[in-house]
């Protein structure tokens, strides 16, 4: 994959609206201890308008669902996209987020004209893009690609809990609870952990742990 960093940081106002096709773009992820982080790229279709977008955070889970679905139907094109645990080990959260926002846009049917991207980082993409702070709360589209990620990693993490019940990822979905930090300093770090993150860290520097539990 590409080696190239983020772009600058930035937080761009624009004062017109851009024209042709406009994706939103936001991530999930990037503060538990295990499992990708995910991004979704949506491109809405005006002409079939979903109601009750909003950012994914506040939406109940079953709502989430509803819409989840209702996204992937009426859209004109989505991705989602993610990048590994290794990856965020090798190369830093941050820049495997950038990662996973750079494979959703590139991975949509349609080529758009702009991106709106929630957040003030902007990954190196080949279109104009603008970032937007809290915009997974004022852009539909960047909504919209707010539940697709929230649900497609809370899927994952599901998977991760299949695989290793021990930890509890279905119910904490990898994030520092107590509970998960309980059973990460029993058993050790999974498979699944991210061992550039610090209490992960820790108990795999612990000679006393199995670090493949």
């Amino acid at each position: 994959m590409p080696s190239r960093r983020l772009s600058k940081p930035e937080q761009v106002m624009l004062d017109w609206t851009p024209s042709g096709l406009i994706a939103g773009v936001d991530e999930a992820g990037r503060g538990p201890l295990a499992g990708p982080v995910f991004a979704a790229a949506v491109i809405l279709d005006e002409l079939q308008p979903i109601k009750g977008l909003a950012d994914s955070k506040v939406l109940t889970p079953a709502k989430r669902a509803r819409l989840y679905d209702e996204i992937r139907a009426k859209a004109l094109c989505c991705c989602i996209a993610h990048a590994t645990h290794e990856e965020i080990d090798s190369i830093n959260i941050l820049q495997a987020t950038m990662l996973a926002m750079q494979r959703a846009v590139t991975g949509l049917r349609l080529k758009p004209a702009f991106v709106r991207i929630d957040g003030n980082r902007l990954p190196v993409l080949s279109v104009p893009a603008e970032a937007i702070v809290k915009g997974d709360a004022t852009v539909q589209a960047i909504s919209a690609a707010s539940i697709l990620a929230k649900v497609a990693r809370d899927l994952f993490c599901e998977q991760m809990h299949d695989s290793h019940p021990q930890y509890g990822f279905a119910a904490h979905k990898g994030y520092s609870t107590p509970e998960h930090l309980a059973a990460l300093k029993q058993h050790g770090a999974s498979p699944w952990h991210r061992r550039s993150f610090a209490p992960v860290r820790e108990v795999c520097l612990d000679v006393t742990k199995n670090p493949l539990a």
